[in-house]
């Protein structure tokens, strides 16, 4: 309603505005004089029937159709974004309660879901005894039929119908070909012409599956299975005609043709999530495909150096990344991010080279530059999902640095960091190690790094020899702590460090006027952050 508030007749690229507006098109259609909002409303929601507020739209479409499927003793199937779509069409909304042959219920409820809201715009509606769908519909009509709705809802019923009898249609030839037969077909389907077909994503997808499998828990074969067969249902009927059911007609079909559960589950589950409101898959099988895929698409888009670029991210590798973290941190799954350590990565471009012109569109391998460059994009994608937790962005930062890849460890390295960090030990000892630091960094600079080793026998002060002490001994516990993933007791160690060092600034003076103690104190202060090293580089924290 753009032009509500200009009243006084003025023309504008061609258009008059004035001060009438119409209402509906059958039940008010107008003109009407207004002089204000309040008047524009009063007179479109009364004889012009015209439900003004988009709010109050959508709130009357979802009273009306619960109360219709209340009455009739059903429920109805929640759509938020069909309630979105349908309050922007009807001006003055009226909902219709229909029904459809309960033959068609032989459908998968997906199809039937998706034939109603993506062409007809119609509700679905659920059986509350037996939890699955009724042969019933809901439409929003725009007007207030004569007859109470029957015509209106048989003629919406009649539409309805041809458009299931075409997803029966797809069904049933869907199922005359089993999965594995489709696989084959992928070749034609374009994945990235860097990066070859789909049926070469498939093929990768398979065996680095086999590969996470056992990390995940799950059979291998069934990994590598669920992985060939995963994009098989590209090439079906259904889902050129309903993309949004990839994946889970390929589970459809997968049952059909008699495969495990668990690989058919997995089939359903390889592309989530898709969001952070999406669930991740739980299941063994299901995470290691999941994994693989989204591992197989960075991999493959780094090596082409086809990075996200400020807000351009066209092949959604940021929800790739993101994808993976939620699998591998709700799932614990224990897998290294340095991918090159996979047998399997760098078999996957020499797979490409060998299909048709891989070489000459440009594709090379994954080198150690990219593990990095990918290292470094993971921890980014790292602080977006821990930030609604409140962690730190720079103490992930200080754990990635270590060249720490396993993400369980980082993230329960991480928390206790954070809580040790929180405390007056934990602040006092950061800003002592910065300060030790910041001395080293500052000789380096204007004289060079100290050379030589330590030397314990140049100890002079009571200080600093009981700083020496201290991380003789604290130095090894937080590494052997660190092995042992037991992050608590690796703070514990590096604790008492705190007053060794509060000592030693207190009384002990690093320049000194003899070249040795200097260079000697200087590598001390040095040791300090090869202790801390075992836990985070000190360095990248903020004080």
């Amino acid at each position: 309603w753009a032009c509500v508030g200009v009243f006084a007749l003025t023309v504008r690229a061609g258009v008059a505005a004035g001060d009438q507006t119409e209402g509906h098109r059958i039940h008010g259609p107008g003109p009407f004089t207004v002089s204000d909002f309040a008047s524009y409303k009063a007179a479109l929601e009364g004889a012009g029937h015209v439900r003004v507020e988009r709010t109050e739209r959508r709130a009357l479409i979802a009273r009306q159709a619960a109360r219709l499927c209340a009455d009739a003793g059903l429920e109805l199937v929640d759509d938020e974004g069909l309630l979105d779509e349908v309050s922007g069409l009807a001006e003055w909304p009226v909902c219709l309660l229909g029904e459809f042959d309960p033959d068609f219920l032989a459908l998968p409820p997906e199809v039937i879901q998706l034939t109603m809201a993506k062409n007809q715009k119609y509700f679905a509606v659920r059986d509350p005894k037996s939890g699955g769908l009724a042969p019933r519909f809901v439409a929003v009509a725009d007007l207030e039929p004569t007859d109470g709705g029957a015509a209106s809802a048989k003629g919406y019923a009649r539409v309805l119908s041809a458009r299931l009898s075409d997803a029966q249609f797809f069904w049933d030839e869907d199922r005359a070909r089993s999965l594995e037969s489709r696989v084959d077909d992928l070749s034609s389907v374009v994945f990235h012409r860097k990066l070859g077909s789909v049926k070469d994503k498939a093929e990768r997808v398979s065996a680095l599956a086999r590969e996470l499998a056992p990390l995940c828990g799950a059979d291998p074969e069934q990994a590598a299975r669920a992985g060939l067969l995963a994009k098989a249902d590209l090439t079906t009927g259904m889902v050129q005609e309903f993309t949004d059911l990839q994946g889970v007609m390929g589970a459809y079909y997968a049952r059909e043709d008699g495969e495990p559960k668990a690989v058919a589950n997995a089939i359903r589950d390889h592309y989530k999530p898709l969001g952070p409101s999406d669930e991740v898959p739980t299941e063994p099988v299901s995470a290691a495909v999941a994994l693989a895929d989204k591992l197989d698409t960075l991999v493959g888009f780094w090596a082409i150096d086809e990075k996200p670029t400020g807000s351009k991210d066209p092949y959604a590798l940021r929800r790739a990344a993101l994808g993976v973290i939620r699998i591998v941190l709700e799932n614990g799954v224990r897998v290294g991010l340095k991918i090159k350590a996979l047998p399997v990565t760098n078999q996957i471009f020499a797979q490409n080279s060998a299909n048709r012109n891989a070489v000459a569109s440009g594709m090379s391998a994954f080198d150690t530059a990219d593990e990095g460059d990918l290292l470094a994009f993971f921890a980014d994608r790292l602080k977006v999902v821990l930030r609604d937790e409140g962690v730190r962005h720079d103490l992930i930062d200080a754990v990635f640095a270590l060249g720490e890849d396993d993400l369980v460890a980082i993230v329960a390295r991480v928390r206790a960091l954070q809580s040790f960090l929180s405390t007056p030990e934990g602040e006092n000892l950061l800003a002592g190690a910065k300060r030790a630091m910041n001395i080293v960094a500052a000789e380096e600079k204007k004289s060079g790094a100290a050379e030589g080793a330590f030397d314990p026998a140049l100890l002079m002060e009571a200080d600093e020899t009981a700083l020496a002490a201290a991380l003789d001994e604290a130095g090894p516990k937080a590494k052997a702590a660190v092995q042992d993933e037991d992050y608590e007791a690796a703070m514990a160690a590096i604790a008492p460090l705190r007053p060794a060092i509060d000592a030693f600034f207190d009384s002990v003076t690093v320049n000194a006027d003899d070249p040795k103690l200097r260079t000697n104190r200087l590598l001390l202060l040095g040791r300090i952050g090869d202790a801390l090293g075992s836990v985070a580089d000190f360095g990248k924290i903020s004080a």
